[in-house]
């Protein structure tokens, strides 16, 4: 009886993680309708090594800043707004998984193991949304205009705005290079989409 009580439990948090992911997939497929088709950052060549590139990115800063400045001013509302709305379908998605997942840790009836993994998965859904946040406000710093961040068990997409005509290979190489800083993720792992 007690086996079939604790094998009743693992099968309730599993199915939480279950609808976590696919929330959390559902979310991401449903706004990939607005994005183009984005760059694998495996796909570049990464540039950030000191001295040549330093030079070049000092220079070029000041033209960044006049584009970005003019880049902002043209935002267009749809793509704010997606930045907007993808912020608050993850958010919502999270909320409802972490509802799930509290009720479960606080369970009386839960044995020790399902507290266990449902305190395990609340802590690193925090972790992801730190994560994220962090990424997102480092690649605005960078001078790109909005930025998103969807972080899973397999990899992150990251949808950036800001530059003119599209990413550039050197645009994804700043990316990934902060993503991996912040994930520790293989540049495989990580995939950058422009926003239209």
């Amino acid at each position: 009886m007690k086996q079939l009580k604790l094998w009743k439990r693992n099968v309730i948090v599993a199915a939480i993680v279950l609808f976590v992911c696919g929330a959390v997939y559902m979310n991401w497929s449903y706004n990939k309708q607005e994005m183009v088709a984005g760059k694998t950052l495996g796909e570049a060549a990464l540039v950030g090594a000191k001295g040549e590139n330093d030079q070049k990115a000092a220079a070029g800063n000041e033209a960044k800043e006049n584009q970005t400045d003019k880049t902002q001013q043209g935002t267009p509302a749809k793509e704010s707004a997606y930045f907007s709305e993808a912020r608050l379908n993850r958010q919502q998605a999270r909320d409802s998984a972490m509802s799930l997942l509290q009720q479960a840790a606080k369970d009386e009836k839960a044995s020790k193991e399902t507290i266990e993994e449902a305190n395990q998965a609340i802590q690193t859904m925090a972790s992801y949304t730190l994560t994220e946040a962090q990424i997102e406000n480092l690649v605005v710093a960078k001078g790109y205009t909005n930025c998103v961040a969807f972080l899973n068990d397999n990899g992150i997409d990251v949808v950036v705005s800001g530059a003119a005509n599209g990413l550039t290979d050197t645009d994804v190489a700043k990316i990934g290079e902060i993503v991996m800083e912040q994930t520790g993720l293989k540049a495989d792992q990580i995939k950058i989409i422009p926003a239209e």
